[in-house]
């Protein structure tokens, strides 16, 4: 753990609730009763391919980020004090653009099963307002993960999501801050496992502090450990997101996300480990702030990991070659020599400021 993280974590809390206030006090009530976003997109259910309806709605927020919060997330700045009939208008106001496509995401930048967020009477009619879903899939910290909070869904036609983030107890707590424990997560699992809902489990790839070889052999081995309780695991590279311990390490080159390299060796590998689907949709993928390489090769390769996230085939990533792969490897063995998971590339080349 680097010198000074403790400051760093309170100047970036401070500014992050400084913002969701600011973000609040903004806030119409024509916006706190229209979804922060909607969107279609593709996903797997039992082997099928299918049409999903994504939601993003705007709730009071994961309640972990109103106190402490995780290092890379910044997703409680579209929280606001909504109520319950805000809620209903921003779900009617979804359901006019449903066309009855088979699987319903529904997220909250939190937990749906937390009654502050969505409460039960909420999510009971969700199933019915839905009716035409095979699978609604939500995500949850493990907390809100109880028999009570169970009865208030559908079982048969329910997917839960998790951000384990990583099976390592010490990166969970020092690196990513989660809230909670490796046992707390799989408590979780082996109730929903018990009820036979199926779990997706999230992975952070390269949480800060970490070299490019270390994220590489956590994701692995977090990916075994996960497999074992979920229908699928997806890999989340990190995506730099405003107001957050990350962005603020980023800045000062003292953190870079993974190379899109990186991300195809844990799918390759963990593909041979793993007894579930293992995919992987990277947010800002190509970006500065996400996963990418050195650019000429983004496209192509970021093309591959969405073909293999529903094939599950790796010679989807045969033949697949770049200059920068060079780049890759020596920084998989530079990083670890220097004791430091700092970006090597921006600190030897920049005039960086601390």
């Amino acid at each position: 753990m680097q010198p000074g993280l403790a400051a760093s974590r309170k100047i970036v809390n401070v500014a992050l609730l400084s913002c969701v206030d600011q973000n609040m006090a903004k806030l119409r009530k024509e916006d706190l009763q229209t979804p922060v976003s909607i969107w279609r997109e593709k996903d797997m259910i039992n082997g099928e391919k299918v049409d999903a309806f994504v939601i993003i709605l705007r709730t009071t927020g994961c309640w972990w980020a109103h106190k402490k919060g995780c290092t890379m997330c910044g997703y409680n700045t579209v929280s606001a004090p909504v109520t319950e009939e805000d809620l209903r208008v921003q779900l009617a106001k979804a359901l006019e653009k449903y066309a009855n496509e088979k699987m319903v995401k529904i997220y909250t930048s939190g937990s749906f099963l937390d009654d502050h967020e969505i409460p039960s009477a909420v999510r009971k009619d969700i199933f019915t307002m839905f009716s035409a879903a095979a699978r609604i899939l939500f995500e949850s910290r493990p907390e809100f993960v109880t028999a009570e909070n169970l009865a208030s869904i559908e079982p048969a036609r329910s997917a839960v999501a998790i951000g384990l983030e990583s099976a390592n107890e010490e990166i969970l707590r020092r690196c990513i801050r989660k809230g909670f424990t490796v046992s707390d997560y799989e408590q979780a699992a082996k109730l929903l496992n018990e009820y036979r809902i199926p779990l997706r489990t999230y992975l952070l790839l390269k949480p800060p502090y970490l070299t490019e070889k270390a994220a590489l052999e956590d994701a692995l081995a977090s990916v075994q450990y996960a497999a074992q309780f979920s229908e699928s695991v997806s890999v989340n590279p990190v995506n730099v997101q405003r107001n957050t311990l990350v962005e603020s390490l980023w800045t000062k080159g003292n953190y870079a996300p993974p190379m899109i390299w990186t991300l195809i060796e844990v799918l390759k590998a963990g593909s041979g480990k793993a007894e579930c689907r293992l995919l992987s949709s990277p947010s800002g993928g190509g970006a500065a702030r996400g996963v990418h390489n050195c650019g000429q090769c983004d496209k192509k390769l970021l093309s591959a990991i969405e073909k293999f996230s529903y094939s599950q085939d790796p010679s989807e990533f045969a033949g697949l070659e770049c200059e920068c792969q060079h780049e890759w490897k020596a920084l998989l063995e530079l990083q670890d020599l220097m004791f430091t998971g700092v970006d090597v590339k921006r600190q030897a080349t920049e005039n960086i400021i601390e």
